[in-house]
């Protein structure tokens, strides 16, 4: 899938003064750095970036920023936001090399969950991972890792190993076998079923207790 595109302008100027002109011209100031370059001021359009960062998986996501007859491969890696408004003030973008990877955390999420047969017995989806790092090629960034749990029954896991992951995204975690999520028994089952144990263990010490 292509990266979505950002238009930017350069900007001659760095500090505060400098970027607090360009935000009264609704513009945000930005910089790319990385790939072993100098870093590359410019300005966003903030209603444009700000549409963006309204779609979701921001972070996750590559795009191609057009700064003149020059295109930009980055990965926004921070966010700056005012603490009133919410407006973005300042965006930090590290630019990929071509055919590069890295490491970055994904999120995980669930579908499935009213067909599942252990949560439909009264277990608990519990999540023991909400996101995993993952290396993944720089222009194929996952913005979600989905797994399916409809056929999961009470106490069933989910270990890394059980996921389709897309092609060339691995896990940074590469020595176990780590877990998830799993089907749990809420606590106020696991309880009962704790009685139920001991009164059982109770009952037969008695009746050997009645054979002697």
């Amino acid at each position: 899938m292509a990266s979505p595109v950002m238009k930017a302008e350069l900007r001659e100027k760095a500090g505060k003064g400098s970027s607090r002109a360009l935000r009264r011209e609704d513009k945000v100031p930005a910089v790319i750095y990385g790939d072993k370059k100098e870093p590359t001021l410019v300005t966003l359009n903030r209603v444009a970036l700000f549409k963006e960062l309204n779609k979701g998986g921001f972070m996750n996501t590559s795009y191609e920023i057009e700064v003149g007859k020059v295109t930009e491969t980055v990965l926004p890696r921070d966010v700056q936001f005012h603490p009133v408004t919410d407006w973005p003030l300042h965006v930090d973008f590290l630019r990929l090399a071509k055919g590069s990877s890295l490491n970055i955390m994904i999120p995980i999420h669930f579908v499935g969950e009213e067909e599942c047969p252990g949560i439909k017995t009264g277990g608990i989806l519990n999540v023991i991972r909400h996101e995993v790092e993952f290396s993944c090629p720089a222009n194929a960034i996952p913005e979600a890792i989905t797994i399916d749990i409809s056929n999961l029954e009470m106490n069933d896991s989910i270990h890394i190993s059980t996921i389709n992951l897309p092609e060339g995204v691995t896990p940074v975690i590469d020595d176990r076998d780590f877990t998830i999520a799993m089907i749990s028994a809420p606590s106020g089952l696991k309880n009962s079923d704790d009685d139920d144990a001991e009164t059982t263990e109770e009952e037969e010490t008695t009746e050997e207790g009645g054979e002697e």
